[in-house]
């Protein structure tokens, strides 16, 4: 996100006051993908707001991230049914696979890990959504494969 969309963006806010934090952040991490240093410090001075307040708020809601996601951004359901049918041992097949921990970004860039509460697809679980491509059903192996896959499309995209 340019600093030019970052000004757009907060001069549709002028004279906002604290109330408009949260749209503003949501609009902000729409645009750029992810809420950075950057954005939260400017966002402060628009409102009159320490960085730091802005980063407590933004850190209560589990919507906001500070990182950029991957190319391939992968949501794990962590909800009631999914944890039922077995969405803990998938997490941590995840965490050991992609060498990452939720929240995290892989340092190429390729694959970011998201846990979330529920997909709404809980006769399905578990569930994993990668980049809006919904995956049912998904234990440690399929999500081995999952993953393999998306490595083996960046090989072939590579060599062309």
């Amino acid at each position: 996100m340019s600093t030019m969309d970052l000004e757009a963006i907060l001069k549709k806010h002028a004279g906002a006051k604290r109330d408009a934090l949260i749209p503003i952040l949501q609009e902000v991490q729409e645009a750029q993908g992810y809420l950075s240093r950057e954005a939260v410090t400017r966002i402060g001075r628009h409102l009159n707001l320490p960085a730091s307040k802005i980063f407590g708020v933004a850190t209560f809601y589990n919507q906001f991230r500070f990182t950029p996601k991957g190319k391939y951004h992968v949501m794990l359901c962590r909800g009631t049914a999914c944890h039922v049918k077995g969405s803990q041992k998938l997490l941590d097949s995840a965490v050991k696979l992609l060498k990452l921990k939720p929240g995290e970004t892989s340092r190429d860039k390729l694959f970011s890990l998201e846990i979330v509460a529920c997909m709404g697809a809980c006769g399905l679980g578990p569930v994993v959504n990668l980049n809006g491509e919904f995956h049912a059903a998904v234990s440690s192996r399929k999500f081995a494969k999952i993953v393999e896959d998306c490595r083996q499309k960046e090989l072939e995209h590579a060599q062309n």
